[in-house]
């Protein structure tokens, strides 16, 4: 199928890094409609609606579980449609399982805004994109300058849920990691975000590049 428009469609079961990263991708490609689905089936009926977008670009971890049964559909279903996959995972297993399943991208949630947009860019263009290396397994580069939570006008449960944020993890998986009620996180990102002075969780990432949280 063609779409009758060039659209792009993302997947992000956590609204927040969607809006981010839609938002991101309307302003550098203007020409191109974005569109949020609401989750898997939502993806399958809007390509069943509108044809095969451009680019999906789908987070590896949803609600569901790991979404290599989806991209595998995706890419059955839309041969010639580039799939980029999102993680925060460090795993270099997670990038693999997202290669086999079908995905000609993977892009880390650490990535630089402008790395992102290279990698959409390059995906368009009919190449592949695996990034050689993941920020988070390799150790903090010398020049990062320190910053406490403290600094940051946080508290130290605020300090210990934005070092996962900052490692690209959904509020399900900091809950788990936490074990505090999922809930409880989805306050305390609210307040963290409030507290930085900006809006989404890429956001966050980006104004934090180039300091190293210290947890006590």
């Amino acid at each position: 199928m063609v779409p009758t428009s060039p659209y792009a469609l993302i997947l992000d079961d956590h609204p927040l890094v969607a809006h981010g990263m839609a938002e991101f991708l309307r302003a550098r490609l203007p020409q191109m409609e974005v569109v949020e689905a609401a989750g898997a089936d939502d993806l399958l009926r809007r390509v069943d609606m509108r044809g095969t977008s451009a680019i999906a670009l789908i987070d590896f971890w949803l609600a569901e579980g790991a979404a290599v049964g989806l991209i595998a559909q995706v890419r059955s279903h839309c041969p010639g449609m580039p799939i980029a996959v999102i993680s925060g995972d460090d795993d270099p297993a997670v990038m693999e399982q997202a290669r086999q399943a079908g995905a000609q991208g993977f892009i880390h949630k650490q990535a630089a805004p402008e790395t992102f947009g290279l990698a959409v860019e390059a995906l368009l263009s009919g190449l592949v994109w695996f990034e050689p290396g993941l920020q988070g397994s390799q150790p903090p580069r010398s020049r990062d300058l320190p910053v406490t939570p403290a600094e940051l006008g946080l508290s130290t449960r605020q300090g210990q849920i934005l070092a996962l944020v900052l490692q690209g993890l959904p509020n399900k998986r900091i809950a788990l990691q936490l074990d505090i009620a999922e809930s409880t996180v989805k306050e305390h990102v609210t307040g963290i975000l409030e507290r930085l002075r900006v809006r989404t969780r890429i956001e966050a990432i980006t104004l934090l590049r180039g300091r190293r949280l210290e947890l006590s």
